[in-house]
């Protein structure tokens, strides 16, 4: 994977402070329910191409009563869906594609486990922006739990079309 961008300590941002929280993740992402992965942003850097935000793991998560009784643990593609929702965020507030369009998951490429993620915890999402374009972008997306790496995978993104028109579809 390429080290692209500056290197972030996923420990130095004021989580109590998110610069968007759930409502304002809600106003640009269509996910709802138990497909929220994102529980706020921390930091955008636009000259960069750089994003920070984070998920808190719940014992609540739809997940946690299934995967696994006894030792509940976050699924890999659940981070992966949480790392696309924030590329999503970017894609639509830095205003990359046309207004209102949705950034939909074209594809997971190397992605690596490397440590589980567990109800109570916090998973922060720091993500890289390799290519971004309006019709395609590709981020380097790292996971932490405190300073430890948890996952990491480059996450496309292509334009599924505006809001009101898929609603209508």
């Amino acid at each position: 994977m390429s080290a692209a961008g500056p290197v972030l300590d996923p420990t130095a941002f004021d989580f109590s402070r998110p610069i968007a929280g759930i409502e304002e993740i809600r106003a640009v992402n269509p996910h709802r329910y138990e497909f929220e992965m994102l529980t706020g942003i921390v930091h955008v850097d636009p000259s960069a191409h750089v994003i920070v935000g984070f998920k808190d793991a719940t014992p609540d998560d739809f997940w946690t009563r299934g995967h696994m009784p006894g030792f509940p643990l976050m699924p890999g593609v659940l981070m992966c869906e949480a790392a696309a929702q924030l590329c999503g965020y970017y894609y639509s507030t830095q205003k990359i594609g046309e207004a209102g369009s949705l950034l939909g998951l074209g594809g997971v490429d190397e992605a690596k486990f490397v440590r589980t993620v567990r109800p109570g915890e916090r998973l922060v999402l720091v993500g890289t922006g390799l290519r971004v374009h309006r019709r395609l972008t590709r981020f380097l997306v790292k996971g932490y739990v405190g300073a430890e790496r948890a996952f990491e995978a480059v996450i496309t993104g292509v334009p599924l079309g505006k809001m009101e028109e898929l609603r209508g579809a």
